[in-house]
């Protein structure tokens, strides 16, 4: 699918940045950059999500062990 990313000059100052660091296009660089945001996100999500199922399930435990 194609799209138009419009871009501030210090966001393209950024890109370009970024794509001579990675050796690749800009066009590679930003497509590598929003999958490793989506892949953080995704990650800290299922992390949050395990804590507080961890957090939840241990309370108890955890309330006496701070005393």
């Amino acid at each position: 699918m194609a799209m138009t990313l419009r871009l501030s000059d210090e966001q393209d100052a950024a890109l370009t940045l970024l794509s001579e660091a990675l050796g690749v296009s800009k066009q590679e660089a930003a497509v590598r950059a929003i999958t490793d945001a989506a892949a953080r996100h995704v990650r800290s999500e299922e992390v949050a999500d395990l804590s507080l199922t961890g957090t939840e399930r241990y309370a108890a435990l955890l309330n006496r062990l701070a005393q």
